[in-house]
């Protein structure tokens, strides 16, 4: 297998896998099989994750040195040498890039590595498609990244998907990178796709040149949505998002809160949290400026993180779920001011326990009293549209009380900028195969003044819907309410 991965990239220069890429959320572990010059590794490390590789070429292993932590100089199928070297190590992801077309057996390679998965651990995996207009062809060619046979199989999406499924893992969704614009690489100047000469270290500064982010902005989502309609026919390669199968267990949980001068309600909030979660880590993202609320809360026990100057609820959310992942194996976020019950907690955490992934707690089915009626219409008003927008049964787009399996929170990486964070934080995770359920929740009356921005939160909800058209699937991720049955 050395080999054969050497001969191929004398011919033709490694480049970050876009697809692969974008599925790797933010991690907090991550082991790169078969990683070359460690360029996929590189974009996991950019969010903050500890990347090792695998890579038995040495001249490859010593550049993917220069952007990995570590890196092992092994043959991918050196069972034994892998596994004395990783010891009892246990990662969020594992990537598999243009790897598996190279083995006898796929799946068995893909199984053997799972044993290094955390709990619902990931892996993301690279395929060439044999259906692409140019296999059919026969433009099997170094340019198109496609190595003459026998070097590398070539799979249509549904062998692609059965690879994984075989290996025993649960196949949340398949993506793909597009054969359009890749088409007319032989005959554009290179350096517009590759990112490094061989002779260089592996610099990944490509990315920032003017016409490669031209390219993401305006040809790629093109490519994608007409590749998404066609894709054994235009995809080149298809990427496979799979995890270890969740299965009902004993969690550990962190309670999140986003807090903003709620002196009169801090304490007695902890004192709920403290009843319906003991065992419970809790978490605050505070940003008050005229109050004692964070001494309150630390003297109780919180972890405070304080964000000032305050930048909205949106970026608050993202450090607090993604503080969360990285302590906890549950999340569960409530507001503050009471209009959300604690004792609903328990209730959550169950559903979470029982193999759940997200736990949506709605407060719209029917009008709560607490809400007024031009906020409660057009709740019901931004929920239909996240239905037809996304397939998925949701009543309450906006909900300040939800439960989460962290490893969903670390598939994705969010972005919190401007309000509305709560419809990508929904959305995404039911259209990208993941178990949501809704419950129904009593909306209580506000403990202090709210912090609402009805403008600014209008406009991004129409934003974020229209950003959440492009991820993942449309089809019904949802339960009506919950059932009991997964």
């Amino acid at each position: 297998m050395q080999s054969e991965r050497k001969h191929s990239r004398d011919r033709l220069p490694e480049e970050i896998n876009i697809g692969i890429s974008r599925a790797i959320g933010r991690p907090r572990t991550v082991l790169d099989v078969g990683c070359g010059l460690g360029l996929n590794g590189a974009v996991a490390k950019l969010v903050g994750a500890t990347v090792v590789g695998i890579e038995s070429d040495v001249a490859n292993a010593a550049r993917a040195r220069r952007l990995l932590d570590e890196v092992l100089e092994l043959d991918v199928l050196d069972f034994a040498a892998i596994e004395k070297a990783l010891g009892d190590r246990k990662f969020d992801l594992v990537l598999f890039p243009e790897v598996l077309e190279r083995v006898a057996d796929p799946s068995a390679l893909v199984r053997w590595f799972a044993r290094f998965l955390e709990p619902e651990g990931h892996v993301v995996a690279s395929l060439r498609n044999r259906e692409a207009w140019t296999a059919k062809l026969h433009m099997l060619t170094p340019e198109l990244g496609y190595a003459p046979a026998p070097e590398a199989k070539l799979f249509d999406r549904h062998e692609a998907r059965a690879i994984l499924e075989s290996a025993g893992l649960d196949v949340l969704r398949v993506e793909h990178n597009p054969m359009l614009a890749r088409a007319a690489r032989p005959y554009l100047d290179e350096s517009l796709w590759s990112s490094h000469r061989l002779s260089d270290e592996g610099s990944t500064a490509f990315t920032d040149l003017p016409v490669y982010k031209a390219y993401l902005a305006t040809v790629r989502p093109f490519e994608v949505a007409v590749t998404d309609a066609l894709p054994g026919l235009l995809a080149y390669q298809h990427i496979v998002v799979a995890r270890t199968k969740p299965v009902a267990r004993k969690l550990s949980v962190t309670i999140g809160m986003l807090t903003m001068d709620e002196e009169e309600s801090i304490e007695r909030m902890m004192n709920e949290i403290r009843l319906a979660a003991p065992d419970a880590q809790v978490l605050c993202i505070d940003s008050s400026m005229r109050d004692q609320t964070p001494v309150i809360a630390e003297r109780m026990g919180a972890r405070v993180v304080r964000q000032l100057p305050p930048r909205g609820h949106g970026p608050a959310m993202e450090v607090l779920m993604y503080e969360a992942a990285k302590q906890s194996e549950a999340l569960i976020y409530l507001d503050c001011d009471f209009t959300y019950p604690p004792e609903v907690i328990p209730q959550i955490r169950a559903i979470l326990e029982s193999g759940i992934d997200v736990v949506n707690a709605a407060r719209t089915r029917e009008r709560p009293e607490a809400m007024p009626l031009p906020n409660y219409l057009a709740n019901r008003t931004f929920a239909r549209l996240g239905q037809i927008s996304s397939g998925a049964n949701v009543a309450d787009l906006h909900s300040g009380m939800r439960g989460y399996r962290t490893s969903v929170i670390r598939a994705f990486s969010f972005d919190g900028e401007g309000d509305a964070i709560p419809i990508d934080t929904l959305l995404w995770p039911a259209k990208c195969g993941y178990h949501v359920v809704e419950i129904p929740l009593d909306y209580q009356e506000r403990v202090g003044y709210s912090k609402l921005r009805k403008v600014a939160g209008t406009v991004w909800t129409f934003i974020r819907l229209a950003k959440t058209l492009t991820v993942g699937r449309r089809h019904g991720g949802f339960y009506d309410t919950w059932s009991g049955k997964a």
